[in-house]
């Protein structure tokens, strides 16, 4: 039970701050990057992070997929008794689309990095 809520919070909570340490040490590494003339500290930030990213993404997307398929046992109309099944698959949709997102965040990070000099300012 550990891991699989640990495949929805690594989504929902470690992707957008692992984002955002990879942004900072992405503004970090350019100074260094303009003065050696190299974009490879960028493009390795960027791939690691967008590693971490689609990881978590999957891992997220999975658990939404077998809670999609769990049968809802004793659900009728009357009955709360699927609440907590449908409560998590909603916590896995949601940590599967912030994932997502922020897979394109840094996605189109990376396109800059690709695109644009260090040293322009």
């Amino acid at each position: 039970m550990r891991l699989r809520a640990f495949k929805v919070w690594a989504a929902l909570l470690l992707i957008p701050n692992l984002v955002l340490l990879y942004q900072t040490l992405a503004y970090a590494a350019v100074p260094h990057s303009c003065a050696a003339q190299t974009t490879w500290l960028l493009h390795a930030l960027s791939i690691a992070a967008l590693l971490a990213c689609v990881g978590a993404t999957l891992l997220a997307g999975h658990e939404w997929h077998r809670l999609r398929g769990e049968p809802q046992a004793d659900a009728t109309v009357d009955s709360d008794a699927a609440a907590p099944v449908v409560g998590r698959g909603f916590m896995a949709a949601a940590a599967a689309g912030v994932g997502l997102l922020f897979t394109l965040v840094v996605g189109t990070q990376w396109f800059a990095a690709w695109v644009l000099s260090p040293c322009l300012q």
